[in-house]
């Protein structure tokens, strides 16, 4: 199997699907000619031609209702948010447009908005967010978001086959960061469907995207202090996989829920009601949270680092956990 970036991963499953079905196009601000901002379009234009990589202006609201206007057309548009901190101007067209069509009449709305989220890359506050949840509170929306080269390139290509609006969340630190074995051959990463990222017994760390890897990088280390982590991605944040979280818990018995995303209604939260609520009585200690805290993204680096969670921090976490 050949060794492939994150990004490439992405890019290979778009082109992939682009070859295997004509009604697949893509559209998004400076796409085309100069590849995108992050280069994942590079080289499609020249293979597909202009009227299936459209360089649009720049208007998120516009290139989303040109989406789902496709998308209703039979066509399967993939649209890029150059950063998914801008989605906001796109958001009307996304949540009450896109969301509810198919509960209102009944059609099909196969279309995939994606684009680099998440913080790491000093990228500020308009260029950092991770504002998954916005769309995860919208029913009728998918949202993906993938830890791997090889989820990345399986999930992007179950997103254009899935006939529902998916909102897919690329972590741009994993960008060029995460080299792995990818296949050839075509295959899929079913949606909805979490995975186990590392066997463990002691505390189960549920947490999804770049986290993954600051979860592993903290169990790495806790293993030679005799503490064990079973590590759960979620991969697929709505629908989430609750099957896989409750037996996760239920065979540790304690639990770390790690997301990116500012505390206050976040993923961690809608974790936390569910396991309380089904896996109580299997608890052998409080449910805890590390998030970001509840402020915009730092600029500054010192700032951001101290903003972020990281593999000392849940490790941390942890240590008071296993000691409770």
């Amino acid at each position: 199997m050949p060794v492939m970036t994150f990004l490439e991963a992405i890019r290979q499953g778009i082109w992939e699907e682009m070859e295997r079905d004509p009604s697949v196009f893509l559209l998004g601000e400076d796409i085309g000619a100069y590849g995108g901002a992050f280069k994942v379009s590079a080289g499609m234009l020249e293979k597909f031609g202009e009227d299936r990589v459209i360089d649009t202006p720049i208007s998120e609201s516009a290139i989303v209702g040109a989406a789902v206007g496709a998308a209703l057309a039979g066509m399967r548009p993939v649209a890029e948010m150059q950063f998914m901190d801008f989605i906001t101007c796109g958001f009307d067209q996304i949540v009450n447009v896109a969301a509810k069509i198919h509960y209102r009449w009944g059609p099909a709305v196969p279309m995939v908005v994606r684009g680099p989220s998440g913080a790491g890359v000093h990228g500020g506050p308009y260029h950092s967010q991770s504002n998954e949840m916005w769309f995860v509170h919208t029913p009728g929306l998918k949202v993906v978001v993938p830890a791997t080269a090889y989820d990345a390139k399986g999930l992007i290509k179950s997103s254009i086959r899935d006939d529902n609006p998916v909102i897919f969340f690329e972590h741009k630190l994993l960008y060029r960061r995460i080299k792995e074995d990818v296949p050839e051959e075509d295959y899929v990463v079913p949606l909805g469907k979490a995975r186990i990222a590392r066997e463990g017994t002691d505390i189960a760390v549920i947490t999804y995207g770049a986290m993954v890897w600051t979860a592993l990088e903290a169990a790495e280390a806790l293993a030679k202090e005799g503490i064990s982590l079973e590590v759960v991605d979620l991969r697929t944040l709505l629908p989430y996989d609750e099957q896989a979280v409750l037996e996760s818990v239920r065979k540790c018995n304690k639990v770390i829920l790690l997301h990116e995303d500012t505390r206050t209604g976040g993923m961690a939260g809608e974790l936390a009601a569910l396991i309380a609520s089904q896996a109580f009585e299997d608890l052998d200690g409080p449910i805890v949270r590390v998030t970001s805290p509840d402020t915009p993204v730092p600029f500054s680096p010192p700032l951001e680092e101290f903003f972020l969670p990281n593999a000392q921090k849940v490790a941390e976490a942890a240590r008071k956990l296993a000691a409770y």
